[in-house]
């Protein structure tokens, strides 16, 4: 069992600090009581129990090093996602609908061209990025966005190779569109993860609307669903629902709410997912074959308007459990977990964005368990919406602002 120390992180001075001078330190104010969770008020559905101990609010743990966060680019208007080239530099999404080039000096290129009609209102708009597998020998871009469509829009996912010059993507294909239709502006999902075999996931939410939100546990809709697809958009032959009549065979597995971060857990390979919930109730799932994760049937947390969701239920045979849960919520983006070497403590931790706590969520496991928890002060106040490990072993994370910023955030001195 990997040891951890019990610690508070953060204080209103260090926050000033970094504010003013880019530096952040974990490390300013006396440590809670042994076992006490992070700070984070009370919860919105307080009458409400974990199904299992540490489901929830894990004891706080402290990283014991100084941080530092360095402003790599700023002047980003809402940027989504980042994903970096073997050259270092970093590609960016801006959710009006472009895909920058940011250099080592910070410089943003112009838009790259090629994209193709993106619908840029509400939750919608230009959204994640990867790079293929073989980008080096194939060059290849993927990326989703909301797409327009007659009798409304929804999430899609194109490919098309990056040019030498980095300046548009080429041959451009659409592998992916998620069904039906709709025509509000919320909840797409879109986080995009290839596994050890070069398929791809791609997270999708439920579109919000009480009208649509049932559809998580329609089969033969796309809504709240992860779905598993070939590299080229086809379907592979193993997804548990392909051969079930009035079933839509990308499905891997059902009953999410709207998930916005996914990452590879880098020993088992499995997909871990993390969900916004409504208020409370924000989950991380370790995501399987065929498995159901209870959206709107079982939920931590109440409506945003008040009152029990559904039933009130957060339990229910046959529905997964949450291998941990937020309430009050983070509102969580995207999720890398730390393969780095330039903090050795943090290998194999899971860092997730949050907007609603404008910080980095660090979460220490054992096996699928959660045994502590960070809030890393590391944005300058700006609401975080994606993490990812670069190539030199620091967090980049991008703040989803009018002005936003891609930020570097290493031990101090690193």
């Amino acid at each position: 069992m990997r040891a951890v120390a019990i610690a508070s992180i953060g204080t209103l001075a260090s926050a000033f600090l970094l504010m003013a001078c880019n530096i952040g330190n974990a490390q300013d104010q006396a440590p809670p009581a042994a076992g006490q969770p992070v700070e984070q008020g009370p919860p919105e559905a307080p009458g409400q129990q974990p199904a299992f101990p540490g489901q929830t609010r894990a004891p706080a743990v402290s990283s014991d090093v100084q941080l530092e966060s360095r402003t790599i680019a700023s002047g980003l208007a809402h940027p989504w996602a980042l994903a970096q080239l073997p050259d270092g530099r970093w590609l960016v999404t801006e959710r009006p609908g472009r895909l920058r080039v940011v250099g080592a000096d910070g410089a943003l290129s112009a838009p790259v061209r090629g994209l193709p009609e993106i619908m840029a209102r509400g939750q919608g708009g230009l959204l994640d990025i990867a790079l293929s597998p073989d980008f080096e020998s194939d060059r290849t871009l993927y990326w989703s966005y909301a797409e327009p469509r007659e009798g409304g829009n929804g999430t899609a996912v194109a490919r098309g190779r990056l040019s030498e010059d980095l300046s548009r993507v080429e041959d451009v294909q659409v592998i992916f569109r998620a069904l039906p239709s709709y025509s509000n502006a919320m909840h797409y999902g879109s986080r995009l993860v290839f596994d050890r075999e070069g398929r791809l996931y791609v997270t999708l939410g439920e579109r919000s609307d009480m009208a649509t939100r049932s559809q998580a546990q329609d089969l033969d809709s796309h809504f709240g669903k992860i779905v598993r697809i070939n590299a080229d958009g086809s379907v592979p032959t193993d997804n548990p629902f392909v051969n079930r009549e009035g079933a839509r065979p990308e499905v891997w597995s059902l009953g999410h709410r709207n998930v916005q971060g996914a990452a590879l857990h880098p020993e088992t390979g499995e997909l871990w997912a993390i969900e916004h919930g409504a208020r409370g109730g924000d989950e991380v799932n370790v995501v399987r074959a065929g498995r159901n994760y209870g959206w709107p049937v079982i939920a931590y947390g109440i409506e945003y308007r008040g009152g029990a969701i559904g039933e009130g239920r957060t339990a229910a045979e046959g529905l997964e459990q949450p291998a941990y849960y937020f309430d009050p919520v983070i509102a969580p983006g995207g999720a890398a977990f730390y393969t780095g070497d330039l903090a050795p403590a943090w290998r194999g931790d899971l860092f997730i964005s949050g907007l609603r706590t404008r910080a980095l969520v660090r979460l220490v496991l054992e096996g699928e368990r959660v045994v502590g928890e960070e809030r890393l002060d590391v944005s300058g106040g700006q609401r975080v919406r994606d993490v990812q490990v670069g190539r030199d072993g620091a967090l980049y994370i991008v703040t989803d602002e009018d002005d936003g910023r891609l930020i570097r955030v290493a031990p101090a001195g690193r």
